[in-house]
This record gives structure tokens, sequence and C-alpha cells, in this order.
């Protein structure tokens, strides 16, 4: 099936990978396309096989899940990365968020919610266990200074919130009755004007100040 979801996934543990593919091997939509045991493998791996979503592991020897996700954000992987980890404290959520990733879950998610987490993120969304999110809302430096949150236009408040919402470009342009080299002008603007990476750190400041529609 083409329009199947190709999914890598990146742990140490081989129980784990085999655990992980022989249950998204039955979801109709889902297929497991590689797995890798370490950071630096997955991003090979991800290169070699562009899938549309990995399952990355935080805690691995050599190269860690933060780094794996660095590599791939500079190596420009389409991917979408939903980190799933065993590792609880919440340190470790926020800088794999400002890394790239699109998610963060702990390995005890029940295996239909982490099948509904990889269709998700694969939307487009951005996807956070509670006690993550609290973390991000509780951030010393999460709230931005009114010169940022004023800088703003109301249509690029606008385009930050349906990216938030998970549109593509395309989508935003056809809500808004817009070109799509305009709404990639907006975006570019708005990274520009908060500071951030990328799409996904853009909708996680949109959730943390209430953009969302």
């Amino acid at each position: 099936m083409s329009d199947r979801i190709r999914v890598l996934l990146v742990d140490d543990h081989q129980v784990v990978r085999r655990g992980l593919r022989t249950f998204l091997e039955v979801q109709d939509d889902i297929e497991v396309v590689g797995e890798a045991a370490d950071g630096q493998a997955g991003v090979e791996e991800a290169q070699r096989l562009a899938p549309d979503v990995i399952l990355l592991d935080v805690k691995m020897p050599g190269t860690d899940g933060i780094e794996a996700l660095r590599r791939l954000r500079d190596a420009q992987s389409t991917a979408r990365v939903l980190v799933v980890t065993s590792f609880t404290e919440q340190r470790t959520a926020v800088p794999a968020l400002r890394a790239g990733a699109a998610g963060y879950l702990y390995k005890d998610v029940a295996p239909d919610a982490l099948a509904g987490a990889i269709r998700s993120v694969h939307a487009g969304h951005v996807l956070l266990q509670p006690e993550v999110a609290a973390a991000l809302l509780t951030e010393d430096n999460a709230a931005p200074g009114p010169g940022r949150t004023s800088g703003l236009t109301e249509r690029e408040r606008e385009v930050l919130g349906l990216i938030a919402d998970g549109r593509s470009n395309r989508e935003i342009a056809r809500t808004l009755v817009l070109s799509e080299k305009t709404v990639k002008t907006h975006v570019s603007n708005i990274l520009m004007k908060l500071d951030l990476a990328d799409r996904t750190q853009a909708a996680l400041w949109a959730v943390r100040h209430g953009l969302t529609g």
C-alpha cells in the first residue's frame, strides 16, 4: 500500500524493537521499513530509507537520541520524529523537542495509543505526554518578552495557529486564501521573529501561548 506510514525504529534494545515491530506490522496503515540500534545508525538509515516517522529512544550508547535529532535536522530529514523512551525525567524532553522531535512519549504507552501517536505526528501534529506539556508551560524562558509577542502581525498569528493545528503550507494557503509563496514568507517571518528553528518549535510555541484553534 503506497499510502502506508513508513516507520523506522531506533532503539538499542533488540527486544524493544522486536516488540514494536510485531505490534506495528499488524496495523493496516503502518509499515516498519527498518531498524537501528544507536543514534548514528538511525541517522544513516533515515537517509537511506526516507521514512515518514522515526520512533527514537533517548538514552543509547554512542550517539544518543538528542544528538541524533540534531544530526537529522542538519541533514534536513523530512521524517517526523516521535521520541519513545523509558527515561521519564522531564529534563530530557525539552532538549529533544528543541532539537526537532515532534512528540515525546513513554514506553508504557498503550499499543493502540502509540499507533495513534504515529498517525498524529505523521499528520503534522505535536504530541506530548501531559507532564511533558506541563514542563514546557513552566519553563523559565517559555514566555517571550512583550516585544516578541507584539512583533507578530495578525496574519502571522493566524498562520501560526494553523501550523499548530498541523496544517501544511498548501492547506494554510487554501484556508486563508493566499498563495503558497506568501504562506512560506509568513512562516519564515514567524520563525525569525520568535527565534525558532522549525515548524515543530513554532507549533509548540503556539500551543503554549494559546494560539491554537
